[in-house]
């Protein structure tokens, strides 16, 4: 506890320094949100724990930073027009890491931000029924040149539809996925649609991580679902 507790005094400090983002994009650093969101888990987690087991901290310290990063999240991370959450501040472009803002709690699964996030990413990042990271053209990463669609990235697509309710939507995509793999069950990076063939890292542990975190939800979704159907 030692450790944790100085981690997170340590990112009171520093919490609202600029970054390279989940996928470390070349580049100048920017507010990313996903980055933004996973500092307000690190606080919220770290409250969580004082409260639930009496540990000494400087608590009152962490629940004041951590509203302050969730109210600076919903007014700069968050685009009202688009009615979406966005890629980093001062931009409308979005990312599919913005998908796992419904999977840490950061709001619920049904808020209308959460569900308007959802069809931004489906409407700017699918190809082929698959899900970029996020939009090359805007040359965000430095890099020239585009990229297939992230696998781990399609996984989180599906389980932000079980959580969103939507589980035919989600079980479609799952089983399109697992149908991916290997003779032995072997994800890559990413996937090349046209040609039907992986590419990048492989195996990739990013995308296997990512299927069992898909896998589990839409379980507990569809069990969740079970129980709310009344009897006949």
């Amino acid at each position: 506890w030692a450790l944790q507790r100085a981690l997170v005094d340590d990112l009171c400090d520093h919490w609202d320094e600029p970054d390279h983002g989940i996928w470390e994009i070349r580049g100048p650093r920017r507010h990313f949100t996903h980055s933004r969101v996973m500092v307000w888990v690190a606080f919220d987690r770290a409250v969580n724990a004082v409260e639930r087991h009496g540990l000494e901290a400087s608590v009152e310290r962490w629940r004041v930073a951590r509203d302050k990063v969730r109210d600076e999240i919903l007014t700069r991370g968050y685009d009202e027009h688009r009615g979406s959450f966005v890629q980093h501040y001062d931009t409308d472009e979005v990312d599919a890491s913005l998908l796992l803002i419904g999977a840490v709690g950061f709001l619920p699964d049904d808020d209308p931000r959460v569900l308007g996030t959802i069809r931004a990413v489906e409407q700017d990042l699918l190809r082929d029924g698959m899900l970029l990271r996020y939009r090359t053209q805007t040359g965000v990463d430095g890099l020239s040149g585009d990229e297939h669609p992230f696998v781990a990235c399609s996984f989180w697509l599906a389980a932000a539809y079980a959580r969103a309710g939507d589980l035919s939507k989600a079980r479609e995509l799952m089983d399109r996925l697992v149908g991916l793999v290997n003779d032995v069950g072997l994800l890559a990076e990413e996937y090349d649609v046209e040609g039907q063939r992986m590419t990048g890292n492989f195996p990739q542990a990013f995308s296997h991580l990512a299927l069992v975190g898909a896998a589990i939800t839409l379980e507990r979704a569809t069990q969740a679902a079970a129980v709310d159907v009344p009897a006949g």
